[in-house]
């Protein structure tokens, strides 16, 4: 049933994060009813509708926002909505005649929520763009990748699904709990580049305090520290280490049986590129598998590095059941847990149902909206 059961959201359908935003929401409980433009109901993914898995745990129907009709029933709907979201350039929505101020007036303790790369005002706010573009003016691009390199991108999680669909995520339900206590909603700019600034804060204290170097592949945590790092193992697969702590560090050197490194040097920048040549060669006389039997579930920060449908089949991840299989796709599982209301994914993704009665029906429409259509 999920922590958000009895909210009713309504997601104008778009694609990447706030597509991202509905499926949790809903994977939580949520009722969430998804609005997409009549043909494109998969909003952008050029895949069948069953493997565009964002799409679960709600329903899809097919609503023109171009015509009178369309935008009646979406201000219908914000009458018993808690929620409403939309993934469009800023003035899209006005334009269509569904703006905050319009679907407010119907509804005053409405949240309503807005998914944008560059937010809602700035120069750049009109502007067409991408995960990578937001999060290069985060100053995130820049940061990851090899000293001396280029950049290097880490998928679209930063912007779109981190910066983006998380956070507005999170200021959709920080806004639902004030307005159940001030009988007020409001509006939630939620803007990737400055959710993928957000995510940069830690990293703006160590470059403030001087432990951080503004270059790629020059920190500890970029790369450039061997004790923070990516090995090769025998068979040409690969590992991860990470014992940023002293004793955990120590507990390495002794499983990898460097007993003559002293452990003292491990935050020494001077000995970094000696004691790196010195993992690597120790990691390349063994098989990831091999490996894994030694280090793995230590205190030695170790865990091997995975593909896709690897991660799947690891013990850990199959006793704890991180994924599931949905319509005979594997998939992610809900995340977080909850111990007493725990999210479930209610569908499985598809494309969108004629059946607009039966949709809005379940979702909690009032008789005077469904004797409407």
């Amino acid at each position: 049933m999920g922590p958000l059961k009895d909210f009713k959201i309504i997601e104008i359908a778009g694609v990447g994060p706030s597509q991202f935003a509905g499926m949790l929401m809903a994977d939580m409980g949520a009722s969430v009813v998804r609005l997409a433009r009549p043909g494109n109901a998969g909003a952008g993914l050029q895949i069948a509708p069953g493997f565009n898995l964002m799409n679960r745990s709600r329903p899809t129907i097919e609503v023109d926002l171009k015509t009178k009709k369309g935008v009646g029933l979406v201000l219908d709907l914000c009458a018993d909505a808690d929620a409403i979201f939309e993934g469009f350039r800023p003035g899209v929505m006005e334009r269509l005649g569904l703006g905050p101020d319009i679907c407010m007036a119907r509804n005053a303790k409405l949240v309503y929520g807005r998914m944008t790369g560059w937010g809602q005002s700035g120069p750049l706010a009109g502007a067409a763009g991408h995960d990578s573009n937001y999060i290069a003016l985060a100053g995130v691009y820049a940061s990851i990748g090899e000293k001396g390199g280029a950049p290097v991108y880490p998928l679209n999680l930063v912007g779109d699904m981190g910066g983006g669909g998380a956070y507005l995520v999170m200021g959709i339900l920080a806004a639902l709990l004030e307005a159940g206590k001030s009988g007020k909603g409001q509006v939630v700019d939620a803007a990737m580049v400055d959710g993928a600034a957000s995510l940069m804060t830690a990293i703006h204290g160590l470059l403030a305090a001087g432990l951080w170097k503004d270059a790629r592949g020059s920190n500890i945590l970029d790369g450039a520290a061997p004790f923070v790092c990516a090995y090769r193992t025998r068979d040409d697969l690969y590992v991860a280490i990470s014992p940023l702590e002293h004793s955990f560090f120590k507990e390495l050197l002794k499983r990898l049986g460097l007993d003559d490194i002293d452990p003292a040097v491990q935050y020494q920048q001077s000995e970094w590129d000696s004691l790196h040549q010195r993992l690597a060669d120790v990691f390349l006389t063994r098989t990831r598998d091999e490996w894994c039997a030694i280090l793995e579930g230590t205190d030695t920060c170790f865990a091997p590095i995975l593909g896709l449908r690897e991660a799947v089949q690891h013990p850990h991840n199959r006793e704890r059941k991180t994924f599931v299989e949905v319509a005979g796709i594997p998939q992610p599982a809900p995340a977080p847990r909850f111990s007493r209301t725990p999210s479930v994914i209610s569908s499985a993704a598809g494309p969108a149902t004629p059946d607009l009665q039966r949709v809005l029906e379940q979702w909690g429409a009032c008789k005077k909206t469904l004797d409407k259509l």
